[in-house]
């Protein structure tokens, strides 16, 4: 049997099979939400072999999770490789696959986390594979955090420690090979109305919080056909902001007037719009088709915002992305880390080998013929970051 050398982190495909067998899952609802240690203390054994120095960050108030932050030479600026240890909920009954079993077939890996994202801290251990800290003239930096799939704790963490970590980051998110620069926000919007129940024979014994609901929906759905002219930005597919009414419960039998009634909704910000100032203008247009109708109303977030990103496309690291990819930077509908980390000072892109359309669903693959690219990108953006003076 062959040894792994002390110094040396196991092969890339055993990297790959522990990562994807130990479940992360991380969610809003307690029931599903697992803590991410797990996933933590084999890549802290394969780096620590592999020469660095590996700190675990705390998160407060979440003792069951953590940051792992792996730095390998010292000195300003450097490179940070970054993914989520974390993964969505999933129902196996629903996969042809083990989802917690590393599987190869027709040219393809699948379980959870192989495209979104596990994968990529493998990935990035292997690119820096034979390295040694002497040879740096900038350190390189691995870090994997925690809740990305759910609250991103691990993010919001880091930006509240302050910390400062590398001039430039690289997040391996699913982008099908082609580096990101810009995404658009995440919100998700709590609207609450009450009114009061009563005998359905008698419309005046009480208040219906459904037609009250009725009305406030036709105000959202004018208000998502303002923000798609109002606002554009070409480098999307989807160019202007979108509005989702997503879940909606009211009421408790057919025969009583509804007192209550509740509204999920998903607000997707181009970037250059705050949250904060959305949200305002939520209440506004709630509190204009409730308040008439002499109903309470609520709005609340669902979780923390995510903010937009845009990393300018005039960044070093955008620049070295689009020249090792062969491909101009993109921007994309979903959210990421990276406004978290821009917020630290740090110039960021998102470029990874897997294809969002293969995340958060059954058979989750990466294809094997996306590794070798890969690495050899990441390889030359530790070579551009971390060897060159």
């Amino acid at each position: 049997m062959h040894q792994i050398p002390a110094t040396e982190a196991p092969p890339l495909r055993r990297m790959l099979e522990q990562l994807i067998a130990t479940p992360s899952v991380s969610s809003v609802q307690p029931a599903w939400d697992q803590s991410n240690r797990a996933v933590l203390e084999p890549l802290a054994d394969w780096l620590r072999a592999a020469g660095f120095r590996v700190e675990l960050l705390e998160i407060p108030g979440h003792p069951d999770k953590a940051n792992l932050l792996a730095t390998l030479g010292s000195g300003p600026g450097g490179l940070v490789l970054a993914g989520h240890s974390d993964t969505v909920p999933y129902d196996a009954a629903l996969w042809q696959h083990d989802p917690l079993a590393l599987t190869e077939d027709g040219g393809r890996l699948y379980g959870l986390g192989t495209s979104d994202m596990k994968s990529f801290l493998a990935l990035a251990i292997e690119a820096a594979r034979g390295l040694d800290a002497g040879q740096l003239e900038h350190p390189l930096m691995i870090l994997a955090t925690a809740d990305e799939e759910s609250a991103m704790h691990g993010a919001r963490a880091l930006v509240a420690a302050g910390r400062p970590l590398g001039r430039h980051a690289v997040i391996g998110e699913p982008t099908g090979l082609r580096p990101v620069r810009a995404h658009k926000g995440v919100m998700g919007e709590t609207i609450r109305l009450i009114g009061r129940s009563g005998h359905a024979s008698d419309p005046s014994l009480g208040n219906n919080a459904i037609e009250g609901m009725h009305a406030v929906l036709t105000a959202l759905l004018g208000w998502r056909d303002t923000l798609s002219h109002e606002h554009r930005d070409p480098a999307f597919g989807i160019a202007w902001p979108t509005l989702n009414c997503g879940h909606i419960h009211g009421g408790d039998n057919f025969n009583r007037i509804c007192g209550q009634c509740e509204l999920h909704i998903d607000i997707r910000p181009l970037p250059g719009q705050e949250p904060d100032t959305l949200r305002s203008e939520l209440r506004r247009r709630v509190a204009e088709a409730a308040e008439p109708r002499g109903l309470q109303w609520t709005v609340e977030p669902l979780f923390p915002s995510i903010p937009p990103a845009d990393t300018p496309a005039t960044a070093e690291i955008v620049r070295a992305g689009e020249a090792l990819s062969g491909h101009a930077s993109e921007a994309v509908s979903f959210g990421t880390e990276a406004p978290f980390f821009n917020a630290l000072g740090m110039e960021t892109m998102v470029l990874g080998p897997g294809d969002v359309a293969q995340a958060h669903q059954p058979d989750e693959f990466l294809a094997v013929e996306r590794i070798e690219p890969m690495l050899g990108m990441l390889r030359g953006l530790i070579q551009r970051f971390c060897l060159t003076a």
